[in-house]
């Protein structure tokens, strides 16, 4: 496969993630308010392809003076909405939606905001005969802050569904209740774009991999080799545990197989394409896609950027990652391959003026510029390290990275730090040119 191609695919499968592609400025989260948990009760209508849910979502006021919940906007249509049982008034500002604190709650540090609502989101649902899946837009299909991935919370996912269906969502599913009610619980605090679930026909092929679940679903319709595209998951497995130096954060782990191009990390499970997976039949060194969002279990989803300013170092990590497990399954000249690919886009973005800082904050001029910086850039970046630390000396500072951050969120200063710590050297100038500088690396 020539680069070119391996780029434009590349391009295709990461085009849903927002915010490495958004163009325009980013809503700045709300202070005062942390979401802990999240509760949503979903049914979905397989002829009208919509939805109908409850919402129901903790929240701690850290600041009294705050008077409204902010939230992303969506198409849903809110028919009920509660703050600790008293109605709550609901607007919209520009691209927000805006739920009043009740006057009455004012002194009130615990809030629990009910909504009931319904209709078609705008994005991140995809219908299919006998099938429904999310994608990157969670905020779309329930109330959420898509802007803030800071504010981690639990998760719990309840699905309303045809007889005969089988389902995913986060974490794990518990058992009781109604045939048609399927009840997923996720313990691990998330960021809410890693918010998900699917409901199909499909039946998991399960593997154990030491005390980890391993589950491929084929929701294609049509068969496929589960067990050759996703064989080497257990091995990746491995790889990305000693390099972050912990264990896979998810006892269960599951890649469900769609039609098309599709490439998105959620909490305990990946969503992956035909178009980007196929190619493994051919050329088991394109497994990129796999080792793509396996690697966002550690950073993205454990260890998470505090802000989408600083979005490389989940996802700049997890292309450098790749291109790391690529060299340790196929060889240094994978590696090598995957460099290339990445200082092509970044190159491209030189060439026409948008070289900027990793942590850059402003706004990008198109999608592929935002993923040639935050991405492949940021990529380059590790690989620059790398070379400057040495071996032992970066894989080191990988790893107290990774343990000291994770379940948090980050900044490009935590990275900093823990590469200082492990190379005993001042690594302002090198992180000045690449991350922080004005005009970005040379």
């Amino acid at each position: 496969m020539s680069k070119i191609s391996h780029f434009l695919k590349l391009n295709l499968a990461l085009c849903f993630a927002l915010m490495a592609c958004s163009t325009t400025p980013l809503v700045q989260p709300v202070d005062g308010l942390d979401v802990v948990d999240n509760q949503i009760k979903i049914t979905p209508d397989f002829s009208t392809k919509t939805l109908t849910g409850q919402q129901f979502t903790q929240i701690v006021r850290r600041d009294s003076r705050v008077k409204e919940i902010v939230i992303s906007i969506n198409t849903m249509l809110v028919s009920q909405a509660t703050i600790n049982g008293a109605k709550a008034e609901v607007s919209t500002r520009g691209e927000l939606t805006i739920f009043q604190i009740p006057s009455s709650l004012r002194n009130a540090r615990k809030l629990n905001l009910a909504i009931s609502f319904s209709g078609t989101p705008r994005r991140g649902v995809t219908f299919a005969e006998n099938l429904v899946y999310t994608n990157y837009f969670a905020c779309d299909w329930m109330f959420c802050d898509q802007n803030k991935p800071s504010d981690k919370s639990t998760l719990a996912v309840t699905l309303n569904l045809p007889n005969g269906m089988s389902s995913l969502a986060p974490g794990l599913r518990y058992a009781g209740g109604p045939a048609q009610t399927h009840r997923w619980r996720s313990s691990n605090p998330v960021s809410p774009y890693l918010f998900g679930f699917a409901a199909g026909l499909f039946t998991p092929t399960m593997v154990r991999h030491k005390d980890i679940d391993l589950a491929y679903i084929n929701a294609t319709g049509v068969a496929q080799p589960l067990t050759r595209l996703f064989g080497t998951t257990p091995a990746m497995i491995e790889f990305f545990t000693q390099k972050a130096g912990f264990e896979l954060p998810a006892k269960r782990y599951t890649q469900i197989l769609v039609t098309g191009s599709e490439a998105q990390e959620h909490a305990t499970y990946s969503t992956i394409g035909t178009h980007n997976i196929l190619p493994i039949l051919a050329n088991p060194e394109d497994d990129w896609v796999i080792a793509h969002e396996l690697a966002h279990q550690w950073w993205g989803n454990s260890i998470t950027c505090a802000s989408w300013q600083d979005f490389w170092l989940n996802e700049g990590m997890t292309v450098f990652m790749v291109a790391a497990w690529k060299e340790h399954r196929h060889g240094h000249a994978a590696y090598d391959r995957e460099m290339s690919i990445a200082q092509t886009r970044w190159t491209r973005a030189k060439e026409a003026g948008w070289d900027r800082p990793l942590a850059f904050a402003g706004t990008y001029p198109t999608l592929g510029t935002r993923r040639a910086i935050q991405y492949s850039k940021g990529a380059l970046f590790l690989d620059h390290l790398r070379t400057q630390l040495g071996e032992v000396v970066f894989w080191n500072g990988i790893k107290d990275y990774s343990r000291t951050n994770a379940g948090k969120t980050v900044t490009s200063n935590d990275f900093q730090n823990a590469m200082e710590r492990a190379s005993r050297r001042d690594l302002q100038p090198i992180f000045d040119e690449w991350v922080y500088g004005a005009n970005g690396a040379p």
